[in-house]
């Protein structure tokens, strides 16, 4: 894969889908895993009609392995890779993490995005989140990577969902725990940054067109944090789906990507 400069650190990123087009591209911007491979159910259906990039962020994948000290410093990189890339304006669609990078984007760098995904995102920590995120992390720096990757399975799916795909899960995990997982220290650079995260008193200023998705049963990100986010995103959509988990790209691909597709349209004419 392809990396570049941008921001002063090396990016590896991928294209999907129609090469030399006029439309405006969709991102595809991950959680706290940061690689672009969790989109891998998305980028067939998205890269049908538009170009599709997905790339590795800071301290994950391909990209260099360097902490991360804040939620905008992520954000400031994202718009390096655009400057590099020489692109001017994006769909962004930003899962957890990757969320939260959307609304600093929204906030600093408005002319930059012709539309906002927000799913399975927060716009700000609680009591919650520093319970669920503290545990991770001390998982991950005593148990090891492997065990935090199990948990993972427990925390991002619905029970039936990880029943039924015990094998692949197993598959994925393993993958995860040796080539993609960072290290503790970039792991817990990540967590922090996270968690001292706090937008909330700057969503108002949000004029881009937004799209709240959530699933009622996610752990990670409770979807009260979607219906807070979306009350004060001016004319922001909600979407909140019953089951689902933290990964309802992934344990619904054919809904969620018919209804980002179907929203980035509504914005595209």
């Amino acid at each position: 894969m392809p990396i570049i400069d941008a921001n002063s650190i090396a990016q590896e990123y991928e294209w999907h889908g129609l090469e030399n087009s006029s439309e405006i591209p969709i991102v595809l911007v991950a959680g706290m895993g940061g690689s672009r491979s969790y989109w891998k159910s998305q980028i067939g259906d998205f890269a049908k009609e538009h170009q599709v990039l997905a790339y590795d962020q800071r301290g994950t994948g391909g990209s260099s392995a360097l902490k991360v000290e804040s939620i905008e410093q992520l954000a400031a990189d994202f718009i390096g890779l655009l400057d590099a890339l020489k692109i001017e304006k994006v769909h962004f669609v930003g899962h957890s993490t990757g969320g939260a990078i959307g609304q600093v984007i929204a906030i600093h760098y408005p002319e930059r995005l012709a539309s906002l995904v927000l799913y399975a995102s927060v716009h700000k920590a609680d009591h919650y989140r520093h319970r669920v995120w503290g545990l991770r992390k001390q998982i991950l720096e005593v148990m090891g990577p492997e065990v935090y990757a199990r948990t993972t399975s427990l925390l991002f799916y619905p029970p039936e969902f990880t029943n039924a795909h015990h094998d692949e899960l197993l598959a994925v995990e393993a993958r995860t725990a040796q080539f993609e997982l960072s290290s503790p220290e970039i792991m817990g650079s990540r967590i922090e940054s996270i968690l001292k995260f706090d937008v909330s008193a700057d969503l108002r200023k949000i004029k881009t067109p937004t799209l709240v998705i959530c699933a009622e049963d996610d752990l990670l990100t409770p979807a009260y944090f979607s219906k807070e986010m979306a009350s004060l995103i001016p004319n922001a959509q909600l979407m909140l789906f019953q089951k689902g988990g933290h990964a309802y790209s992934r344990s619904h691909p054919e809904q969620f990507n018919k209804l980002v597709l179907d929203f980035i349209h509504s914005q595209s004419h």
